[in-house]
């Protein structure tokens, strides 16, 4: 697979750049290319996302809310979506309890590109309001007893 090409001003930067190519980059093999594979189908998907690594880890973000994102593990690489569970999609297992799945992805032969695609549509189209949820949800603990 040919790599993106990184550069420190244009839409590279505002995709999160450098930083992104040093996570897949610190990854052992097959990880990084599967990283780098998730991360061609997530830009091709939301161009108008902009990303950065965010608690250690490379995400999407739109209107400043996060909408997808990718960790490798020593066994996998999980993909996250922020409003997993709401796009109706069985391969997505829930995680958390603020309605985020995820698919699980143990080597390069089984990510489904096409399914990737379809879910990333989703999730851009059915973006997951976190700012204004935390936001509520800390003004509602600031006012009990």
């Amino acid at each position: 697979m040919k790599r993106p090409r990184d550069s420190a001003t244009g839409a590279s930067a505002r995709r999160g750049g450098d930083e992104l190519s040093a996570y897949a980059d610190g990854l052992a093999s097959p990880f990084g290319a599967m990283c780098n594979t998730l991360r061609a189908l997530i830009e091709a998907a939301l161009p108008g996302a902009t990303s950065k690594v965010w608690h250690g880890s490379p995400v999407w973000f739109i209107d400043g809310n996060p909408v997808v994102g990718y960790n490798a593990t020593a066994k996998s690489v999980n993909l996250l979506l922020w409003n997993g569970q709401a796009l109706d999609e069985p391969e997505l297992k829930p995680v958390g309890k603020y309605g985020a799945a995820q698919a699980v992805f143990a080597g390069p032969d089984e990510i489904d590109g096409r399914a990737i695609r379809r879910w990333l549509k989703k999730a851009g189209a059915n973006v997951f309001d976190s700012k204004a949820f935390f936001k509520k949800l800390r003004e509602k603990r600031r006012t009990r007893p």
